[in-house]
């Protein structure tokens, strides 16, 4: 009875050990930046992804900042043959074991009246709040105003 017990526990021990080691699933926060602006732009744009390695989809609420007065998600839709831009309402979803992207040309953040003016190079932080993960900080590259990519106007 003994030996039986002490079998138990040290397989006990194993399988808690295997749970601990194994990768935590869940958001991963990726490729965060923004374009820099001149000094008197009402508006800036932001962008980044959001990988979601779990089994259940999760919803990204908003994004709080200092760095503007607000900050929206919006989605860029062909409506008629012309490019609309429009605030997702809701919120954003991750599905599991899927990805949020918010790129040039698609999906993005509207940082709306920023406090200063974005300089390329510098950094400033965010926290994405999610439904079902809650808070998340991410940092924020600012880039030069091409990005790298093509020019976002609204």
């Amino acid at each position: 009875m003994r030996a039986l017990r002490n079998g138990f526990l040290v397989l006990l021990v194993l399988l808690a050990g295997s749970v601990l080691a194994a990768p935590r699933a869940g958001l991963r926060i990726e490729q965060a930046w923004a374009r820099a602006t001149p000094a008197v732009a009402p508006v800036a744009a932001g962008y980044l992804v959001v990988i979601n390695d779990g089994d259940t989809p999760d919803r990204l609420l908003r994004i709080d900042s200092g760095i503007a007065r607000r900050i929206e998600m919006h989605r860029t839709a062909n409506e008629n043959g012309v490019m609309r831009m429009r605030p997702i309402e809701g919120g954003a979803v991750i599905p599991a074991h899927g990805r949020l992207e918010f790129a040039p040309g698609g999906n993005h953040l509207m940082l709306i009246g920023p406090v200063r003016p974005l300089v390329a190079g510098e950094t400033f932080e965010a926290t994405l709040v999610f439904e079902r993960a809650g808070p998340r900080k991410v940092r924020f590259e600012v880039r030069g105003m091409d990005g790298g990519a093509p020019m976002h106007v609204h």
